[in-house]
């Protein structure tokens, strides 16, 4: 099997896996005051402590939480429902993760939430110009770090500077960033009022190794922010119940030999991904999405043109090389792209795509299968392709 979809979850890490055994042998419910749960605070803060030494922040700051959809719900409703009196507008640059935009799309219905749209450039990425303009008298703003479909970095130092300016409370999901760009929330958050500029981050531990089913929300100790459930103190009562403490030890031990790694892993895979892209983009009708330097080190986003993304994908499958094709499929039903649709393209290449992601476990020989059946399965693509138009 050829794996290109560290994107959608990356391998346990070894690090994680020996963490998370070691912490479920400690008996005892961090929140109770006996030896038992007083080891278990120890290391579930321990944890928390190594999170925040690599994000940038506080330990205080890091709320763990059951992953990024989590993280994101938290921080737009929560910082919604805390939001100054009078302010009704949602800053929301288009080609976002389906989790902000569900949420985002939940406060427009449920609390009458104004959504302004920011468009992106060609290549996918935030113009900080556009989103400073439409910061103006908003209740709040959300941006990617990375475009999780395309790769695109954003300038995430400038998204932050104009909330600042602006007098607008951001949050930043960060969860196709974490352990692909450097991070540091106290860096981007500078020196931005109580309740305004950067407030939350939001990021996921299987995106670097560790576990599905854990994540984290940073939240500035001056952001106003409301919990979406309530029962009991724990995490400054942002996120309460009993906490997973082998999780975020898990998380932690992931997170820490991610980040030892993170310059060299990322020269390494952005040669590997290079080499993968020159290969790719030498058949005819092929084109590279996103921007072409400003990327995601392990990111290949690909339009092939004549071809059905979900049918080359499904070929490429049945060849033992899995990819995505970076569009979103609710109820069952495969929707076009609407990052590809946000980059000006239209309907047919934006149901076109596949998403070729790199990590860690990622070869050379990955690369080489890869373009190795990539021809006769786009030709059979286009043929089907073909035959139903």
């Amino acid at each position: 099997m050829t794996y290109l979809d560290h994107a959608a979850t990356t391998p346990l890490r070894p690090e994680a896996r020996d963490a998370w055994l070691a912490a479920v042998e400690v008996v005892g419910n961090a929140s109770s005051i006996h030896r038992g749960g007083q080891d278990a605070r120890r290391l579930l803060e321990e944890s928390r402590e190594q999170v925040a030494d690599v994000l940038g922040c506080d330990p205080v700051e890091v709320v763990f939480t059951s992953g990024g959809t989590e993280s994101i719900n938290l921080a737009l409703k929560g910082l919604w429902e805390a939001r100054d009196g009078g302010r009704d507008a949602l800053v929301l640059p288009d080609g976002e993760h389906h989790a902000t935009m569900d949420a985002a799309g939940w406060l427009r219905q449920a609390r009458g939430a104004e959504l302004r749209h920011v468009g992106l450039d060609p290549f996918g990425a935030i113009p900080v110009d556009r989103f400073r303009d439409a910061l103006t008298g908003a209740a709040l703003a959300t941006a990617m770090i990375a475009n999780n479909e395309v790769g695109t970095v954003n300038d995430a130092a400038g998204l932050a500077a104009a909330a600042a300016d602006a007098g607008v409370p951001l949050h930043l999901d960060a969860v196709a960033a974490l352990g692909h760009v450097p991070l540091s929330f106290a860096g981007l958050r500078g020196s931005a009022g109580k309740g305004v500029g950067l407030s939350a981050l939001s990021v996921s531990a299987h995106k670097v190794g560790g576990p599905v089913g854990v994540g984290a929300l940073v939240v500035a100790r001056t952001a106003r922010i409301q919990p979406l459930h309530h029962g009991g103190a724990q995490q400054r009562g942002l996120r309460p119940g009993t906490q997973d403490v082998p999780g975020a030890a898990a998380f932690a031990a992931a997170l820490a030999a991610t980040e030892a790694e993170r310059v060299t892993e990322t020269a390494r895979l952005a040669q590997l991904r290079d080499r993968l892209v020159a290969g790719v983009l030498s058949l005819p009708g092929t084109h590279l999405l996103g921007d072409p330097v400003r990327r995601l080190p392990g990111n290949a986003h690909v339009l092939f043109e004549g071809a059905a993304g979900e049918t080359l994908l499904f070929l490429l499958d049945q060849a033992g090389v899995q990819a995505s094709t970076g569009s979103a499929c609710q109820a069952g039903v495969p929707e076009p792209s609407h990052v590809v649709l946000a980059l000006g393209r239209d309907e047919t290449a934006a149901r076109s795509v596949l998403r070729f992601t790199l990590g860690r476990t990622s070869t050379g020989a990955d690369v080489d299968e890869l373009l190795r059946v990539l021809p006769d399965a786009l030709a059979r693509a286009r043929a089907a392709a073909s035959v139903r138009s």
